[in-house]
């Protein structure tokens, strides 16, 4: 792993800040109401678009200007204050969307409310009165409103309650309570959160469901409602955040798993959580290392571009990567992960020494219970790899077709799923599925976890093939269809180091399942995807697809299988710069008591027994 540089300083942050929030000043409408990002139209068009690349830029502006105290920064504090009053105005022809005409308009409002909390004295306190009552008539339809989704969307509602109840406009006591029950239904093992009542683990955890307690629970109408419930949400943070310091890579890569990765560095949003609320495991120095290892990754690979802009993608521009919500100014939700700038300069955290990421201190292997993960860092290489027995954005026994971006059985920080068409359609990367005559392939969502713990996790699955509709909204998960049955689907990984022994047996297979698809790896930019069979006779192939997020061509190895009910077979997959295939040895027995007992030696000469419970 390349030797890290020194961590930036609240100058450097400044900096990145406010060539960001020059370029949204250069695509700001003459009212600044509306800032629209370069771009084809968002899914939600052009009005929305241009809410979007205020509000999201908003946040970047308000973090700038609470961290310096309003001093010397009444131009940008101005900047936004005309469009927000413009924007407000009924009457005027740059207006915004209300919250009443379109539902990404709640998004949005709260984000503007949450700013104009944080920067009270500068902005709102310098509104005349007629201004701040058009403000309030704007936010007002989130009370009484029940359409919001119950899933990370709840504090929405919440924040824009809280601001309107601090400057006296309507609010709803019951309804902020609701939404505060259900954030607390969200929250699973260790500090984590489901973003809604599936197995939905991905960033928002992180950018919405911890950061957005902590933000509202210094808002000047919480108080009341936040006292009681502070020390449960930082205490999950706290334990989340053990689990999130381990997600990243050795080149500050976040993991490449679940929708809106447009957002990009809002990934080092959760650290800066941690320093604003205190957690007392976790040094200020380790938490801004963290946030800063995340940053630099992508602003030392072009995003943002040289004018400052974040368009749809990962380091530079891929339209694929967006969802159906995603518009130009989506990807500035990235805003978030520097939220640090919202600190002084006399802050500690400034000044505090870093603290290396797990991946910098040595390879590593951690469980992960909530999303059924189990992690493996390597310092060699700087590669953490999640091979994945839990996550699917489903519910067990769910029946849709797989989502790329969450039931993949392996994410990593150096890779990408394959999502062109055939990702969403016919899963071949980090899979093991049932193929049809016609080269159909099987769907795992739905699956049932049967045990997550040190190296060893597994599930299993009513494999299905799924007739879905391409031109159903995409919001990151798998598409709804006909599903038909193609049989019992169980898979084993066992993980060491860099290396999964994966093992698949076929149960109740339908008469139209011809075989056994093992996948590996998609790799590109110099990664070699290792598939190498270990128990069965396994045909192999390679997959080419076109360019991913992180360049192209995308090649997937994979081992076929026939058909044979109740017989294991094994691969071991491994993601390497080394050409080399390595080498596996495993045999399975009948072991009282548990059923089965897999004794492999490993490349690197060890061994080890492990019981498939």
């Amino acid at each position: 792993m390349p030797e890290k540089s020194q961590d930036w300083t609240r100058d450097d942050w400044v900096r990145l800040a406010d060539r960001m929030l020059a370029a949204a000043g250069r695509h700001a409408s003459p009212s600044h109401a509306h800032i629209t990002f370069p771009g084809p139209v968002g899914g939600y068009g052009r009005a929305v678009d241009g809410l979007e690349g205020y509000a999201r830029s908003f946040l970047l502006a308000g973090f700038r200007i609470a961290g310096e105290r309003g001093a010397g920064l009444d131009e940008l504090a101005g900047f936004y204050a005309r469009g927000l009053i413009a924007g407000t105005d009924p009457a005027h022809p740059e207006r915004w969307v209300r919250l009443d005409e379109h539902p990404q308009a709640k998004v949005e409002a709260a984000a503007i409310a949450l700013i104009l909390d944080l920067t009270r004295p500068w902005i709102w306190d310098r509104l005349d009165p007629r201004a701040q009552e058009r403000v309030i008539g704007y936010l007002a339809p989130a009370v009484g409103d029940d359409t919001y989704p119950r899933i990370n969307w709840v504090w929405f509602r919440l924040v824009v309650q809280t601001f309107l109840r601090s400057v006296g406009g309507p609010w709803s006591g019951p309804e902020m309570v609701a939404d505060l029950a259900t954030h607390d239904t969200f929250r699973r093992a260790d500090g984590w959160l489901a973003d809604g009542p599936a197995r939905a683990y991905d960033h928002y955890t992180g950018w919405v469901l911890h950061l957005f307690p902590v933000l509202w629970s210094r808002m000047s109408g919480a108080a009341d409602l936040a006292t009681s419930r502070r020390a449960r949400d930082v205490a999950d943070l706290d334990r989340f955040l053990a689990d999130a310091l381990a997600l990243i890579g050795g080149d500050g890569s976040p993991l490449l798993q679940g929708r809106s990765l447009t957002y990009r560095f809002a990934a080092a949003a959760p650290f800066w959580a941690g320093v604003l609320a205190g957690v007392p495991a976790h040094s200020p120095g380790a938490l801004r290392h963290a946030a800063d290892r995340i940053v630099r990754h992508f602003a030392d690979r072009g995003a943002p571009d040289r004018d400052g802009l974040l368009p749809i993608g990962w380091h530079g521009g891929w339209p694929r990567l967006g969802q159906s919500y995603s518009g130009p100014g989506s990807p500035f939700w990235a805003s978030n992960g520097m939220l640090g700038l919202s600190l002084p300069a006399d802050h500690p955290v400034w000044a505090a020494e870093p603290e290396p990421l797990p991946i910098e201190n040595g390879d590593f292997a951690r469980v992960i219970r909530a999303p059924g993960w189990l992690v493996s860092g390597t310092r060699s290489d700087g590669i953490v790899r999640v091979v994945n027995h839990g996550t699917d954005h489903a519910v067990e026994g769910a029946a849709a077709a797989d989502s790329p971006l969450y039931a993949r059985i392996g994410y990593s920080t150096a890779t990408a799923p394959i999502l062109d068409e055939s990702g969403w359609t016919d899963p071949i990367d980090q899979s093991v599925v049932l193929v049809d005559a016609g080269g159909r392939r099987t769907h795992r969502a739905g699956m049932r976890t049967l045990t997550v713990e040190p190296g060893i996790a597994g599930s299993t699955a009513y494999a299905h093939w799924v007739k879905g509709d391409p031109d159903q909204p995409d919001h990151g998960g798998g598409r709804e269809g006909v599903a038909e049955p193609a049989g019992q689907i169980t898979v084993h990984s066992l993980v060491r180091k860099q290396w999964e022994l994966r093992l698949a047996r076929v149960d109740e297979p339908a008469p139209a399942a011809r075989s056994l698809r093992i996948g590996g790896w998609a790799v590109t930019n110099g990664l070699h995807s290792h598939l190498v069979p270990v128990l069965g006779e396994g045909t192999q192939g390679r997959d080419t697809h076109e360019a991913g997020p992180l360049g192209g061509p995308v090649e997937v190895p994979w081992l076929e299988y026939p058909v044979t009910p109740g017989a294991w077979v094994a691969a071991l997959i491994a993601l390497s710069a080394d050409a080399e295939p390595p080498r596996c040895r495993a045999s399975l027995g009948e072991d009282e008591g548990h059923g089965w007992e897999v004794a492999a030696e490993w490349p690197d000469g060890v061994t080890t027994r492990t019981p498939l419970k």
